[in-house]
């Protein structure tokens, strides 16, 4: 963060100083919420969650070297006193973003933010600092503490935004207000919560209303493949970029092709020039992706050539997306088990069936979470597709969900055993240690809440002897 006084800090977030001998003691280090990443000079944020209490940390933290922390009553120690912590987090985040004369872009959409936002941080990285979301704490407090991890170097800040209803996307972006908007699509991840896919649109395009206007320097970067994206250029008075692979694109990609080992390949085309682009990542939904990250660091003053090599030699910075292991034994395992929406389960299996050509396909699959009156009909046709794609196996995991998974493959003509239902996640590594063979290649999917990361990790680490080596 840049450095200010706790005096300074109170002022901003309403506070009230208790136990601080010298308010003028600056804050030089990280806002934190978790007290094992306390440096010195850190500003702890202590939240009173359902099974732990950030306040009961407190004297630890400064022991360990922070300045203050920000808490919802006194705690014995140097601290703000606030009524509402999260508020006050957001007040200050606000306060520093506009002091830090960054550019800020901001992104959503039902499928990929995290993957494209780690792609349009290391595009933006070869041309200044950047500073971006990890993970995907896309939430109001994950947006916040990564928006004040920024420092003056700080040239460019990325800020992944979730939502889980209508006016989410409107808060954070009052909190961290962007200069370029992105929206990448319009799925049906939440859709039970928000009521259909029209709701989504309604939630997503609150990030290019939020947008200053074109002559303000404000730009909207729209999905020109999707017509509920590309419809909200006219909820915005931002310039309007589009990125996709029809001929109205801005930003497009031509001649899309995969190697044979499943990676995208495709002409970029800007406004500034075209190049060629090879990716290191795995499924031709990346390609999406990258146009994205494409119009992002075009507008911000990136060349063809320069985009496309930054492309070409970018990989995945967050974990269990599409992250492919190879076992000294030959087998490949897809660890793309942190989250699952039909649009994500669909690019997944295609980018299994693309990885697996002339090798044997498996395709350990759960529940996808949050679908509403859709959740039948949307397994049913997970499963189906897997047959569709000639996955050689399907391996449903968990409950009902994973049922209708089996229920689908088995009605579009997976007989046998090219699928099977299993009751939880040590079922599955049980049947696949008994029945995968060399050269074969494991898709691990689901929703975060089912665990299916645990089957990925557990074949990975006992598939066979020698040294195993990720990429």
């Amino acid at each position: 963060m840049i450095a200010l006084s706790l005096a300074e800090i109170a002022e901003v977030v309403g506070g009230q100083t208790h136990d601080i001998p010298d308010p003028s003691v600056q804050v030089t280090g990280p806002v934190v919420r978790d007290s094992r990443e306390v440096e010195p000079g850190s500003l702890f944020v202590a939240f009173a969650g359902e099974r732990v209490d950030g306040h009961d940390f407190a004297a630890q933290v400064v022991g360990a070297g922070a300045a203050a922390v920000l808490a919802s009553r006194p705690v014995g120690v140097p601290a703000i006193v606030v009524d509402d912590v999260q508020s006050a987090l957001g007040a200050l985040a606000r306060h520093v973003v506009r002091r830090l004369g960054a550019t800020l872009v901001a992104l959503t959409g039902s499928a990929g933010k995290t993957s494209t936002k780690d792609l349009i941080a290391q595009v933006l990285q070869r041309k200044a600092p950047t500073v971006f979301t990890p993970g995907s704490l896309n939430n109001e407090i994950g947006l916040p503490l990564t928006a004040l991890s920024a420092t003056e170097e700080t040239r460019f800040l990325v800020l992944e935004m979730g939502a889980r209803g209508i006016g989410h996307i409107r808060y954070l972006t009052e909190l961290t207000p962007p200069k370029v908007g992105l929206v990448l699509n319009v799925g049906s991840a939440h859709i039970g919560e928000f009521g259909g896919r029209e709701q989504i649109a309604v939630a997503k395009g609150e990030l290019v209303e939020s947008l200053p206007p074109a002559e303000d320097g404000g730009t909207a970067i729209l999905n020109a493949d999707d017509p509920l994206v590309r419809a909200m250029a006219s909820r915005t008075q931002a310039k309007v970029l589009l990125f996709g692979e029809c001929d109205e694109a801005d930003v497009r990609a031509e001649n899309v092709r995969l190697t044979d080992s499943g990676q995208p390949a495709f002409l970029l085309r800007t406004p500034s020039g075209a190049s060629e682009v090879t990716m290191r990542l795995y499924g031709e939904h990346h390609v999406s992706n990258a146009l994205a990250a494409a119009a992002v660091a075009h507008e911000l003053g990136m060349s063809a050539e320069e985009i496309a090599t930054a492309l070409s030699e970018a990989g995945s910075l967050s974990r269990w997306r599409m992250e492919v292991t190879e076992r000294p034994d030959g087998v490949t395992v897809v660890n793309d088990a942190y989250n699952a929406n039909p649009e994500s389960m669909r690019a997944a299996l295609r980018a299994l069936a693309a990885m697996g050509k002339g090798r044997r396909t498996w395709a350990v699959l759960g529940k996808m979470a949050e679908l509403g009156d859709e959740a039948l009909a949307e397994h049913d046709a997970v499963g189906r597709l897997a047959v569709r794609l000639n996955v050689s196996k399907l391996v449903a995991v968990g409950g009902r969900e994973a049922s209708w998974l089996q229920l689908g493959a088995y009605n579009e003509g997976s007989w046998g055993e090219e699928s099977v239902h299993v009751s939880d996640a040590q079922a599955a590594v049980d049947l696949l240690r008994s029945e995968l063979r060399p050269g074969d290649v494991v898709l691990v999917k689901a929703s975060r809440s089912v665990g299916l990361e645990s089957v990925a990790q557990a074949l990975v680490e006992t598939g066979a002897e020698g040294e195993v080596s990720a990429r």
